[in-house]
């Protein structure tokens, strides 16, 4: 038995040397694997970390399990693939150089250039790579690395102008004027992801236009009703029916306005008066209803500045201090109906804290009702040169079940947003990622990737949304456009768990382009999880002061016990709460399975393991035979928590508690049949118990895998322990 069971497991002293172990195995590669050309593929794409950012729970969390996964498939004879790669997060690392600039020099990037700006912040961006992928590692994800890729590489970079050039020819990617998320503080478009939604105590004014006005009107904006062209009812509304397609002209705050009553089902009869004042340039809403009822929706009132453009008493006031004057005027015409603090969620931008404004603006857009010919398609319902709509190709990708969403609630979610999707805005107003590959001269404009020859072209100063390069993870890094291996053997992709806040924005996203593009689905399972929060059940936040750094617990209870203590005890799907005393209790259980092996090794050296099992010994291989058959199933169906759970339960309490207290009655009898037989069964029971661990355990299962078997391949190829292990 080899000395390092004589002391208590050190993770400490053990995970790094492991892991260096497999990266020089290869075998994290599956074109290293034993009989790799003979072997299914089955394939999953690291929802890709900020290139600048650090590992946080979310990260480990969702880390162990697609970990856990990939394992178990590449344990079960397949030809397992997980590709890793990082975003650059483009909004907040030029956000974050940007303030460093400020502080350091106390310039702007206007003082310094774009070409400079953007040198400095690729160049903070790959000082700051090495951070995140060493804390992957450490997590013991088995992430192919020689197929590590990163959102503004030179494939990716190639990836992203064809697409962007195939749409653009297609009719899909447009410039337009449309509404969109407007960031007053970062001067650029966002993306509903990068929105905030903060709670605060707002005022709920209920007003009337004019004294004859016969509607009252609720909102906690008010001073958009400078612009507003409308109030909208519902159309069974008995209190408004008889005002329904009139118009009212009014003198409101100074300014003139005409007020046409229009019927929408839209509205809810139930919130405020069951009337909605018509703003189209400043709510995505009232646009919508614009656009239905043919109604102006130029009368923009708010710059991109959040300050006031209307004429009158509010010109040229910030928000605020416009809807308090518009207030003071409701009071002093005896126009204000009443005032009701109520609490509203605020959007913000996540990055600069402003408060978002919506605005009509001249941008980019993927036209998602627009319809085309689709070049190819492999997805059911939708045949090769039909003429479909991207909405209609994301719907058909789950309804036809090519893509499974298990999950009947984040499935109905999918729908819903499929449903209401608006046109995808597509272009920001910052400097670093990918530009837009658009040329203009006049009246001129080309898309091509280089300017076009002769004087006078000027680019697009804009560059992509980073969800654009990221919607074509599943293919770009697999080298498309290119028509490579990789893209043949592992695309579709197998497996996609990323958390259900971007269910709409990247994995819909995903579904679009590589309907698009390659005319399949991006994945053929998609299981969304939940967040990790404290064991209060409360999200991690700085305000809280709960936050906690994944590599803290790893440095003090190893990332076996943190993955564990991140995958036991909650569904896929649920939120997971985090208690550091679970991790603590399972790197307990790590040193268990240690001393476990260290009873079995010392009673199993130089024995038999070939001698026959009595008939008691083979009924306990066959218990477990039958255990190991429920949590294959368990697997396969991604009841992952279960899995890991009951296989802890068996190691601890049926082959720790008793079998190992019964075996000291066995041997200290003078049967040496008995002897013989039960030293093969532990020898055998402790194999598959570190087999099915492994997915969840990697680095302690792999460590006494070599002192049990030495002569044998690493644990983590070798198979996924089955029925009839024990004859």
């Amino acid at each position: 038995m080899d000395e390092k069971f004589l002391k208590p497991y050190d993770a400490s002293a053990t995970e790094a040397r492991i892991y260096t172990e497999w990266e020089e195995s290869g075998y994290f590669n599956p074109d290293n694997l034993p009989d790799a050309d003979s072997k299914e593929p089955f394939t999953i794409v690291l929802p890709p970390p900020n290139v600048t950012g650090v590992l946080h729970l979310g990260h480990a969390y969702e880390d162990s399990l697609q970990d856990s996964v990939i394992r178990f498939n590449r344990m079960r004879g397949k030809k397992a693939l997980w590709i890793p790669g990082t975003d650059s997060a483009a909004i907040a690392t030029q956000a974050r150089v940007e303030k460093n600039i400020q502080k350091e020099e106390g310039k702007s990037r206007h003082d310094i250039g774009r070409e400079e700006l953007v040198r400095r912040v690729g160049e903070f961006a790959k000082a700051s790579e090495a951070t995140i992928l060493s804390q992957v590692r450490r997590m013991g994800a088995s992430l192919d690395w020689s197929r590590y890729a990163y959102t503004l590489d030179d494939t990716r970079n190639k990836a992203v102008f064809t697409a962007f050039k195939r749409m653009y020819d297609a009719g899909l990617i447009y410039r337009g004027n449309r509404i969109v998320n407007w960031d007053p503080k970062g001067q650029t478009t966002i993306s509903d992801d990068e929105i905030v939604h903060e709670e605060r105590t707002a005022t709920l004014y209920t007003f009337k236009y004019s004294k004859d006005f016969p509607i009252p009107v609720a909102t906690t904006r008010l001073e958009t009703k400078v612009g507003d062209v409308a109030v909208a009812v519902h159309p069974d509304d008995p209190r408004y029916k008889e005002f329904v397609g009139k118009t009212y002209e009014v003198m409101f705050c100074d300014i003139p306005l005409s007020i046409r009553i229009v019927a929408d089902t839209e509205v809810d009869p139930e919130f405020g008066t069951g009337a909605l004042g018509v703003t189209p340039a400043h709510s995505q809403i009232d646009w919508d209803i614009a656009e239905r009822h043919n109604l102006p929706k130029d009368r923009i009132v708010i710059n991109e500045y959040a300050k006031m453009t209307a004429e009158g008493r509010v010109s040229g006031l910030k928000v605020n201090d416009a809807r308090e004057a518009v207030a003071a005027w409701l009071r002093e015409e005896g126009l204000m109906v009443s005032e009701e603090s109520i609490s509203q969620n605020v959007s913000t931008a996540e990055r600069t804290g402003g408060i978002i404004e919506p605005l009509p603006k001249l941008q980019w857009f993927v036209g998602v009702n627009t319809p085309f010919a689709i070049p190819h398609s492999e997805i059911p319902g939708i045949t090769t040169g039909d003429t479909v709509t991207l909405k209609e190709v994301m719907r058909a990708a789950v309804e036809s079940g090519q893509v499974s969403m298990p999950q009947e609630n984040f499935k109905k979610i999918y729908q819903h947003w499929i449903t209401n999707l608006h046109d995808w805005c597509i272009s920001r107003q910052i400097w670093f990622g990918h530009r837009i590959p658009v040329w203009y001269r006049g009246d001129e404009i080309v898309c091509q990737e280089t300017a076009p020859e002769g004087d006078g072209w000027t680019q697009d100063p804009d560059v992509l949304d980073t969800w654009f390069s990221s919607a074509l993870w599943t293919f770009s890094t697999l080298g498309w456009p290119e028509d490579t291996r990789d893209l043949r053997t592992f695309h579709p992709t197998s497996f996609m768990s990323p958390a259900y806040e971007i269910l709409p924005l990247w994995v819909s996203r995903m579904i679009l382009m590589s309907g698009f593009h390659l005319g399949q689905v991006p994945f053929k399972t998609v299981l969304i999880h939940g967040l990790v929060r404290d064991s209060k059940g409360q999200k991690f936040s700085k305000s809280l002061g709960n936050g906690i750094d994944p590599i803290d617990m790893i440095d003090r209870f190893g990332a076996d016990a943190l993955r564990m203590g991140l995958l036991v005890g909650a569904a896929v799907g649920s939120d997971v709460r985090f208690d550091e005393n679970k991790v603590k209790g399972y790197k307990n259980f790590a040193n268990k399975l240690w001393n476990i092996a260290r009873y079995i090794l010392s009673e199993t050296e130089g024995a038999d393991l070939t001698a026959e099992l009595t008939v008691a010994d083979r009924a306990l291989g066959v218990e477990l035979d039958e255990i190991l058959k429920d949590v294959t199933n368990d697997f396969e169906n991604y009841r992952i928590h279960l899995v890991a759970e009951k296989l802890y339960h068996y190691a601890w309490h049926r082959l720790a508690d008793e079998l190992i207290e019964d075996s000291k009655q066995v041997f200290a009898s003078d049967d040496a049949k008995a002897h013989a037989s039960r030293k093969a069964l532990l020898h055998s029971l402790l194999s598959d118990v570190l087999a099915g661990l492994h997915p969840f355990m990697p680095f302690v299962t792999e460590e006494i895998w070599k002192s049990l078997k030495p002569e044998a391949p690493f644990l983590m190829i070798s198979p996924w322990p089955g029925t009839g292990s024990v004859e």
